[in-house]
């Protein structure tokens, strides 16, 4: 008995949720009156020509309805994501709209995205052929890192007569790895700013590639003056050139973080995200740590093996605390407790600590500071 009336209710439900994916138009409100004041006016006066036009009046409605149902059946959604996704930043992507009804087309179709989609715009088709398939690109955004296995989009028609708006709700079931936002906040980026001039600083040497021509400095040597360009600019100019490796910036990012700081460390792993990009977009040597993972870029992995981790990373409660690496790299540290790390000997390190990203506006937010 009890299996029967959850049976029962569920064709119930099903039915409610049916009608709702229907809702009249402003034009099928007007319809609807127009036909109740044909069908009064044609039982009370037994007019055969009102009869008629009430006929003709109720054919047109459930026309209507039969082809708005069959406008939206047989339609097949898809999404075609690029392979590398950040959050909160808009992608182009390809939306895919196949008609598997091989005998009749599909009129008037709306796409746009649910509630929470990644999908915000609308797209229309004014006809899908018999068989055929439309490819449009539009933008995806998604709000978070990690990963994406479902989307929900709607798709919606008033075809034919505007008397009804069928809804139809679409779920997606395909897989995207999103990367942590690649976009550093005001604090991140003053400290990329200054990695970026010490890094300049570090590439100064006396290597074989020519770097650049600059003004001569007092106590240089007078081998590298360049006299041509001196000439040229009434004042000593010298050579400089690069050194043959680029600096190494090593970023450890602590996953020692306590429950009521996963707010802080989403903040703290996009920062970390946003260092890296730009450092190994640069060109520089790059080498990214933390208590579970640890490669350097380009020899061990390419910079997408690092936006993966940082994509799925969660806190890990281990007192294990690594030292820093090479003394001539550049260390940036990540860290809810900045005393913790600095008593491991991360002396010399720029430092991001919970005063650094605890608000998410940008004009009370600190810089990174150097230990």
């Amino acid at each position: 008995m009890e299996t029967m009336a959850h049976e029962l209710w569920r064709r119930i439900r099903g039915a409610i949720a049916g009608r709702m994916r229907q809702q009249i138009t402003k034009a099928g409100v007007g319809f609807s009156i127009a036909m109740s004041v044909v069908a009064a006016l044609a039982f009370i006066t037994a007019n055969n020509a009102l009869f008629l036009l009430l006929a003709c009046l109720l054919a047109a409605l459930l026309v209507s309805g039969f082809l708005s149902r069959l406008s939206l059946a047989g339609l097949e959604l898809d999404f075609v994501f690029p392979e590398h996704i950040s959050a909160r930043r808009g992608f182009p992507a390809r939306m895919r709209l196949r008609n598997e009804k091989t005998w009749m087309p599909s009129f008037s179709i709306h796409v746009s995205g649910a509630p929470q989609s990644v999908f915000s715009s609308k797209i229309y088709f004014p006809m899908l052929p018999a068989g055929g398939v439309v490819e449009e690109t539009v933008e995806v955004r998604f709000a978070r890192r990690g990963p994406h296995k479902e989307n929900s989009f709607r798709l919606w028609s008033r075809h034919p007569f505007g008397l009804a708006e069928r809804v139809v709700q679409v779920t997606l079931r395909r897989e995207a790895l999103v990367y942590p936002c690649l976009e550093p906040a005001e604090p991140v980026r003053m400290l990329i700013d200054e990695l970026q001039g010490e890094m300049d600083a570090q590439v100064r040497g006396r290597g074989h590639d020519f770097y650049r021509i600059r003004p001569y400095e007092a106590m240089e040597s007078a081998r590298h003056v360049d006299w041509k360009a001196s000439a040229h600019t009434g004042e000593l100019q010298v050579r400089e050139f690069s050194r043959e490796q680029e600096p190494l910036v090593e970023v450890f990012l602590d996953l020692n973080v306590p429950l009521e700081a996963c707010e802080w460390f989403e903040r703290a792993v996009d920062a970390a995200a946003s260092i890296c990009w730009h450092v190994a977009s640069r060109g520089a040597r790059l080498r990214f740590r933390n208590q579970v993972f640890d490669r350097e870029v380009p020899v061990e992995a390419d910079i997408y093996t690092i936006l993966k981790f940082l994509a799925l990373v969660e806190p890990v409660r281990t007192a294990a605390l690594p030292g820093p690496g090479r003394e001539d790299s550049l260390h940036v540290v990540l860290t809810n407790s900045p005393a913790r790390l600095v008593a491991a000997g991360w002396n010399s390190a720029y430092l991001i600590g919970p005063d650094s990203l605890r608000s998410a506006d940008p004009r009370s937010a600190a810089g990174g500071e150097k230990t």
